[in-house]
């Protein structure tokens, strides 16, 4: 009897905007994957507490001051989750990375990203960089029905046009996530399961 090859570690990065069903796939898609240890990991800005906060205290914070936070904090997370990945032997899920933050920056008209690119290109590569496309609509309605938070329609379009302007997105893999919780985890085991067999990590270089 032939033994089972066991999926090689991997390190997988979600990426889209508010809405794309991002987290959601990513916890659904450790039950469809029962023989493969996954650690999932979210590499977040605190931009919703941030703009919480000002909102509270009623002080209107620059884009600029708001960013200069965002990057702070997302870089602090990025840093502190790329070293628990390093512990871990199995495929590792990154909900957002920095690539989130340079969107961001191009849909508000911030020409700030040599810094973290250069960051990008240094830390350990994905392999895989996984976007999960839905209109600027659908994810205006998925968060609204959600009821957490709020998002402007007109920013979440920006941010999606910041996605596709960048120079890495021709490499990332696509994601239909238009449809159904369901639909876009099934996706999101194929690619999971394409990269375990491999294990080559995407260049980051641009």
């Amino acid at each position: 009897m032939t033994p089972r090859r066991r999926p090689l570690p991997a390190l997988v990065v979600l990426l889209g905007i508010d809405g794309a069903g991002k987290s959601t796939a990513a916890r659904e898609v450790e039950e469809l994957l029962p023989g493969t240890p996954v650690l999932v990991l979210g590499n977040y800005s605190g931009r919703k507490t941030i703009s919480a906060l000002a909102e509270r205290f009623e002080v209107s914070l620059p884009v600029h001051v708001a960013d200069v936070l965002e990057t702070a904090v997302r870089v602090f997370n990025v840093l502190l989750n790329h070293l628990r990945a390093a512990r871990f032997d199995g495929v590792v899920i990154m909900d957002r990375h920095l690539y989130c933050q340079l969107a961001l920056r191009q849909g508000r008209g911030i020409h700030r990203r040599r810094a973290l690119s250069a960051l990008l290109r240094l830390l350990p590569p994905a392999q895989a960089v996984v976007y999960f496309d839905v209109t600027a609509e659908q994810a205006h309605e998925r968060v609204t029905l959600r009821g957490e938070d709020q998002e402007n329609l007109e920013d979440l379009e920006k941010f999606r046009k910041g996605y596709t302007g960048l120079a890495w997105y021709p490499g990332f893999t696509r994601i239909d996530a238009g449809g159904s919780t369901e639909s876009s985890a099934l996706q999101l085991k194929q690619v999971i399961t394409g990269v375990t067999a491999s294990a080559a990590p995407v260049s980051q270089v641009q």
